[in-house]
């Protein structure tokens, strides 16, 4: 009898034996299934441990090199500092001061204090006084804005004079200690006469400084006539009881971005006199508009960006569009056109219109 031939191995596999064989029989997954779930295994293992291989070397810390190049900087910022003047070398500490702080202005040799008018005093003779620099300059600064000084307490509010300072030069001022009423001349002023029953002597440096002073407190006229508005200088406005300097150059300065006042109510427009209806009142009291006054026209076909926007009536947003109108459309052909502009409400455009024209 023939001898059987043995029966042929099958090929051995992870999948056949081991953990391959309890996965699938465990989960009921295929072999194909088992074989990726391998290699993503693999590929997780050696992300997780691919790092820690390939990681760079530390470095070593060396403190002899790092106390080497410290030392290097610590001498190079002792060479600069003697090479380089220190502050309190470049500006030496004041003499006679009290040594507060550094010297940047020359210190100015002291005088004997005598009788001196506050109104011819320069900042260098402020600080031969006892008055400091600064305080000197702001004294003589407010003293030119202001016209002159008219009283002692002037100077006694003055931001940065002490009141022992004050004491000290008072007595030597040759101003009386309040100014006198508006309504007063101060000549006769006699609430304001010293305890001798005279005014305190006031001596101007010059006849411009006599000037300068009674022009100031001269009263303003009683009996004022109305005069023209649009040719009124700030002179003539500043006889108006209340209209000073200031609000009589913004009167001028509206009148002249207008082109004009065409009536007393566009006072009420001007920016300093918004809060100040009683002011407001007395303008249009004694001031009139000629009958027949042609003011000054804005040419909107010609007229550049710069020269249309400074208009009160026309403003930066309107001078923009009337150029960008023009710009596509061409010129205008009659003033009237304006009106397309969005933002020209009936009520600007009745005021804008006495001062354009188009040609």
């Amino acid at each position: 009898m023939a001898a059987t031939p043995p029966l042929p191995r099958s090929r051995w596999s992870w999948h056949n034996a081991g953990p391959g064989r309890w996965v699938r029989r465990y989960f009921g997954y295929s072999r194909s299934e088992v074989r990726g779930m391998a290699v993503l295994l693999l590929v997780v293992v050696a992300a997780i441990v691919a790092p820690l291989l390939l990681r760079p070397d530390l470095p070593v810390y060396l403190p002899a090199a790092d106390q080497q190049e410290l030392n290097e900087l610590v001498a190079s910022l002792k060479d600069h500092r003697t090479t380089t003047p220190s502050a309190t070398a470049a500006f030496p500490q004041r003499e006679g001061r009290g040594g507060h702080g550094h010297a940047r202005y020359p210190t100015v040799a002291q005088v004997r204090l005598a009788p001196f008018n506050p109104n011819a005093l320069t900042a260098q003779d402020w600080e031969a006084r006892g008055v400091p620099h600064f305080v000197a300059g702001r004294i003589v600064k407010y003293r030119e804005a202001a016209g002159g000084f008219k009283a002692k307490a002037q100077l006694k509010k003055m931001y940065g004079l002490t009141d022992s300072v004050y004491q000290r030069l008072a007595p030597f001022m040759q101003l009386p200690e309040e100014a006198p009423k508006r309504n007063e001349p101060p000549a006769y002023a006699a609430a304001r006469r010293g305890p001798d029953g005279k005014f305190p002597p006031f001596a101007p440096a010059n006849a411009a400084d006599h000037q300068l002073f009674d022009r100031s407190s001269r009263p303003r006229p009683r009996n004022l006539q109305p005069f023209d508005l649009n040719t009124a200088d700030t002179t003539q406005l500043m006889q108006i009881r209340g209209i000073g300097r200031s609000r009589a150059k913004w009167v001028v300065r509206y009148r002249n971005q207008l082109g004009g006042y065409l009536r007393e109510e566009q006072l009420d427009e001007v920016f300093v006199l918004k809060d100040a209806p009683d002011l407001r009142d007395s303008l249009k009291k004694y001031t009139f508009v000629a009958p027949g006054f042609s003011p000054k026209l804005v040419n909107v076909n010609t007229a550049s960006f710069d020269e249309l926007y400074v208009h009160p009536y026309i403003g930066k947003p309107r001078a923009r569009l009337i150029v960008a109108y023009r710009q596509q459309h061409g010129p205008f052909k009659q003033v009237e056109d304006l009106k397309q502009i969005p933002v020209l409400k009936a009520t600007d455009w009745e005021k804008l219109r006495p001062y354009v024209r188009c040609e």
